[in-house]
């Protein structure tokens, strides 16, 4: 009877562990490894003119004088990194770096270029993180890794556009938690300032709330356990890639900007990231305002807020 019920308890035991690790080998390829259509520039464009129609003339110019370049890096661990620049119509050392969002690639930044670029005459470079666009990479790296090649895109910044230049660097969702990543590292004197949109806390906090939002799920075990097996595929693990952590090391000033009515990155995570942060930052919650559509629902006052504080600091 005690054999039967340790063997019970063993095979009990074994089947829980397989539905875990099961589990959490879907979990980490459902949210770093979803389906990736081919880069098809057409059909990017038409989604960005389509939200954004006051953007087509601009891209229609960019097209026409052949304005928006491509260029290539490598990391240092082989991957092919690609991203489009663009100088400004007049000669400018003011650069803006412009990171894209969860299941993005960088003409969802065109939007944001077209503000930077077209409004506020600054040279523009958007990347395509790994896994996106034209970049080579099998998962989202949801900032981590990415903001070692963002450093690297750092870099090679003068190289396109001068040794004189000034640089922004600004991130919306994925990209705001890149950016705020990336400002915790040691940089340039020529990074000046960081602006992050509705970018979340950590890694962590995000799939917890996905957990919980899309499977009903609490964190324990699947979370812990796909944040080991994240360790092990790619050196990385929910935990360590903070935002909050990162930012709190920053010492250039940070503008963050939040849907008051975001629910995919609830607006409750700028909070403790704008406490965090050090002097000098601003914040500004959009009224009315869901996940990554500031600029979309106010273009005007969001050129007006973000021209106000980067020209404050760029020297």
């Amino acid at each position: 009877m005690k054999k039967k019920l340790t063997a019970g308890i063993c095979l009990i035991l074994l089947i829980l562990g397989g539905l875990i690790t099961g589990g959490s080998f879907y979990l980490i390829d459902y949210a770093l490894r979803p389906e990736r259509p081919k880069f098809d520039w057409q059909t990017a464009i038409s989604k960005e003119c389509g939200n954004y129609p006051f953007i087509t003339s601009w891209i229609d110019s960019l097209q026409i004088h052949k304005a928006l370049k491509d260029t290539f890096i490598t990391a240092p661990d082989g991957i092919r990194l690609h991203a489009f620049y663009s100088y400004a119509d007049k000669p400018t050392r003011k650069t803006a770096l412009l990171i894209h969002g969860y299941g993005d690639q960088a003409t969802s930044m065109l939007p944001i270029g077209y503000m930077y670029n077209h409004s506020l005459n600054f040279n523009i470079l958007l990347p395509d993180l790994r896994a996106a666009g034209q970049s080579e990479g099998k998962a989202i790296q949801m900032g981590w890794l990415d903001r070692i090649d963002v450093k690297q895109w750092i870099d090679i910044a003068p190289s396109l556009f001068g040794d004189s230049l000034r640089m922004v660097v600004h991130g919306v969702s994925m990209g705001g938690a890149t950016t705020m990543m990336v400002s915790g590292e040691t940089l340039p004197d020529y990074v000046d300032c960081f602006v992050d949109d509705c970018g979340y806390t950590s890694v962590w906090d995000e799939f917890k709330k996905e957990l919980d939002s899309q499977f009903g799920l609490p964190p324990f075990p699947l979370l812990y356990t796909a944040s080991w097996l994240c360790d092990l595929k790619y050196g990385w693990n929910f935990q360590e890639a903070s935002a909050l952590k990162q930012v709190a090391k920053c010492q250039k000033p940070m503008m963050f900007i939040h849907g008051a009515d975001d629910d995919y990155v609830p607006t409750w995570m700028v909070y403790p990231l704008y406490e965090a942060k050090t002097e000098p930052k601003e914040l500004w919650i959009v009224p009315n305002t869901e996940h990554a559509v500031s600029y979309r629902n106010y273009p005007k006052e969001y050129t007006e807020k973000v021209k106000k504080f980067v020209t404050k600091f760029l020297k």
